[in-house]
């Protein structure tokens, strides 16, 4: 059974590079979700989120797999929307105010009954507590500006500047939420190497 890279397959979304930012026209899609407020550092609700999403990631994969559909996928990374109703807080790094919808992309063969069956699975064998809040549903950016940061989070800075520079020069405004994709494992690669994906919908 081969395996589908399905990050691979939607590299224009998930593999841009870090020279130049672009413009990407991202698709509907479907994703694993769910919704919170605070520090990701010290938040245990964020802590609680990031777990329930991929525990249900990866049992939909593997259901998957063993079900009639029978095809193997690497699980997507984690992804993030982050705002805040008051942009200083927000500007000035105050991460309690911070609001964030953490997110999993899933393949156009998962469907809301799978995920419902799936849920209840997983909500039998494993005490996830924010397994409940998890919602599945389809999200749609459109016209978006997109590159890739390497380097730990607190040096984002310059390269959103960038990102919102591209679609001031385009006669464009942001819209929607700052969306950030976190491609590396920062349990364990070095923060120096930490690759995101900063993303930001614009529209004139």
């Amino acid at each position: 059974m081969a395996k589908r890279d399905l990050k691979r397959e939607m590299r224009d979304f998930y593999g841009p590079s870090a020279s130049a930012v672009v413009r990407v026209d991202v698709p509907t899609m479907n994703f694993l979700m769910i919704d919170g407020r605070g520090d990701p550092n010290s938040s245990t609700d964020y802590a609680d989120a990031v777990q329930a999403l991929f525990a249900l990631s990866y049992a939909l994969k593997f259901a998957v797999k063993k079900g009639q559909q029978a095809i193997d996928y690497s699980v997507m990374p984690l992804e993030g929307l982050w705002w805040s109703e008051d942009l200083d807080a927000f500007s000035a790094g105050d991460r309690e105010q911070w609001q964030w919808t953490m997110m999993i992309m899933q393949p156009s063969f998962v469907g809301h009954d799978l995920v419902a069956q799936t849920r209840d699975a997983v909500m039998r064998k494993k005490q996830l507590p924010a397994l409940e809040s998890v919602r599945f549903e389809s999200f749609a950016e459109g016209p978006s500006a997109q590159i890739l940061h390497v380097g730990p989070f607190t040096t984002e800075g310059p390269t959103i500047e960038r990102v919102h520079r591209f679609i001031a020069d385009s006669g464009a405004e942001p819209r929607g939420q700052h969306h950030e994709i976190y491609l590396s494992d920062i349990t364990k690669a070095d923060p120096a190497r930490w690759r995101t994906v900063i993303r930001q919908p614009y529209g004139a």
